[in-house]
């Protein structure tokens, strides 16, 4: 079986956070910053209780940069809608598994778009759901706060279901977590063995994002260490 996964860890600002009114000044900032890819936070008002952005944003946001785009779909029928995402310009589509019941026609579905492919689950969902594609996917995400609002609390025992889930994916697999990610716990998330990791009020709530990111990696990359070190 696997370890934990020790490929370089990654940030990935969350856009959910910017200011929309500078969004292309915010998205150069984080760029020169080192962001190795940006997050996009696609809500429907259905599955999450809150609406964010939709296709066109995401269009103007691929005009503006050549990071990658990790569009997080938490929508009630990400099928329907992840055809023009791609369109639009999302290199990746991570889907819930809580809203599909044939997961594993959805993964081969959105491959054949012609991106890579994520499932996200929630706090409350068993990681015994992700069974039927676990191994077919390229990413899972963690959601480490309930879906919906940026800004909570890190859930502390998602560190738990990250080990957990760190021990059965493979090295090329990216294991994804967002929600209440800053410079105090981003370390033991590493540590936990997340190799992706979603900050969105961390960096564009802070005075300066550019070095709020470079702390962030630097923390994590610690973090991240850690286990090797005790070895």
């Amino acid at each position: 079986m696997p370890g934990p996964t020790r490929r370089p860890v990654r940030i990935a600002p969350s856009v959910l956070s910017a200011d929309f009114g500078r969004l292309a000044e915010e998205i150069g900032a984080v760029a020169a910053a080192g962001a190795d890819l940006l997050h996009l936070d696609i809500m429907d008002g259905h599955f999450v209780p809150n609406l964010s952005f939709g296709v066109p944003v995401v269009a103007s946001i691929r005009r503006h940069t050549s990071l990658f785009l990790d569009a997080h779909l938490m929508i009630t029928d990400p099928l329907h809608y992840a055809p023009a995402f791609v369109e639009a310009g999302a290199n990746n589509i991570t889907f819930h598994i809580e809203t599909i019941p044939d997961p594993v026609a959805t993964v081969e579905t959105l491959r054949g778009l012609g991106v890579q492919v994520g499932v996200a689950l929630n706090p409350g969902t068993p990681l015994a759901a992700l069974d039927p594609v676990i191994e077919i996917v390229d990413l899972v995400l963690v959601m480490s706060v309930w879906p919906g609002f940026g800004g909570q609390h890190y859930l502390t025992e998602s560190t738990d279901r990250i080990a957990r889930l760190a021990q059965r994916l493979r090295p090329d697999q990216t294991l994804e977590v967002d929600g209440g990610i800053h410079a105090a716990n981003i370390g033991s998330v590493a540590a936990a063995g997340a190799n992706t990791l979603v900050a969105g009020s961390a960096i564009f709530g802070a005075p300066d994002a550019g070095a709020a990111l470079r702390a962030l990696r630097a923390a994590a990359e610690d973090g991240a260490r850690a286990p090797e070190q005790k070895a």
